[in-house]
């Protein structure tokens, strides 16, 4: 059914329910003593087509159906536009109704797949919904994986060679460091900071990275996985208070206090645990369904076939001769 033909339906359903409504006005009816609301009253009908009643339970139903990203927009400013597509869908449904389609092969195997994957959404839906989490699981959970939840407060002086993207412009009258002089440099820093130097003023002076340099060298608290590899290890590694030794990355040489070591609480991580442990269960059931259903499968139907090789043997040319190369132009004369 093409749109226009669709238009057309809903106008002469507006039609004739404005013609009724006529009727109506010019011979006045006596007005019925006052009811209690009905059943119906509470789900009414909200769009009427071609002797087609769609009631605001079915239309609210359809649009809980749509991913969450659209339904805000069904809900508010795109009302209208879906109440125009959902009619349209359920017009050309009624259609092919009339049509015999019901009875066609694709569409008789089409439904079998979405009635089948309809059920098991519903019955995913079911085993989580039964997944129970005790407060025991995520303590144990979080006590066995503890290490992910650690933190670290560390400060660092970061000493960038020339060509180190961390590299900070040269000063005027002073030459950019290389590879060795950077780290030289750091292991002078290091030793000035175990002899009891200031880290926070010799950050503020010497260090490339001027954004944490300002604040002392301070980079806050940051969890495993966060920093580089080099530095992650060497930070996680060393005890509150302690100094590093000269830490290199792709970025320069480092120099690291641990301020100190903690942990994410408990509480602040529970839900993504809980997340996390039903997720879990709910594979392990999956996986415990499929063993019980012993299924078996056509390894020769699915054994993926070897590619063949593109290129083709030509026995009465075993050594066939290479493609010529294109030919270059001469170039362009230069105008005198």
């Amino acid at each position: 059914m093409k749109k226009a033909s669709i238009i057309c339906t809903l106008a002469l359903a507006a039609a004739t329910v404005a013609m009724a409504q006529q009727e109506k006005t010019a011979t006045p009816a006596p007005k019925p003593a006052p009811t209690a609301a009905t059943p119906a009253d509470a789900d009414p009908v909200i769009i009427s087509a071609s002797g087609m009643a769609i009631h605001k339970s079915e239309f609210e139903g359809a649009v809980k159906t749509l991913p969450p990203e659209y339904q805000q927009f069904a809900n508010g400013p795109g009302r209208k536009q879906f109440a125009e597509d959902y009619l349209r869908m359920k017009l050309l449904a009624a259609q092919g109704a009339k049509d015999g389609l019901l009875n066609d092969p694709d569409v008789v195997r089409q439904l079998e797949l979405m009635r089948a994957n309809l059920l098991a959404t519903a019955e995913l839906k079911r085993i989580e919904k039964n997944v129970v989490i005790s407060d025991a699981d995520v303590k144990a959970y979080y006590d066995a994986n503890k290490k992910d939840y650690e933190k670290v407060h560390a400060r660092h002086i970061l000493i960038a060679p020339k060509g180190s993207a961390a590299a900070p412009p040269a000063k005027e009258g002073t030459k950019e460091l290389t590879d060795a002089e950077a780290k030289a440099k750091a292991e002078e820093i290091r030793t000035k900071l175990v002899a009891g130097g200031d880290f926070a003023l010799l950050a503020k002076s010497e260090s490339s990275d001027t954004g944490s340099g300002e604040q002392g060298g301070d980079l806050g608290s940051f969890g495993r996985g966060q920093m580089v590899p080099e530095f992650d290890q060497a930070a996680f590694a060393a005890k509150p208070g302690e100094i590093t030794p000269v830490v290199k990355t792709q970025f320069g040489y480092h120099v690291i206090k641990v301020e100190s070591h903690d942990f994410t609480p408990l509480e602040q991580v529970k839900p993504a645990i809980e997340k996390t442990l039903r997720q879990k269960k709910m594979q392990e059931t999956l996986e415990a369904m499929k063993t019980s259903a012993n299924a078996t499968y056509d390894e020769a139907y699915f054994t993926v076939p070897k590619p063949q090789s593109s290129a083709i043997a030509n026995d009465s040319e075993p050594n066939p001769k290479p493609a010529p190369k294109p030919v270059t132009p001469p170039p362009a004369k230069k105008k005198p």
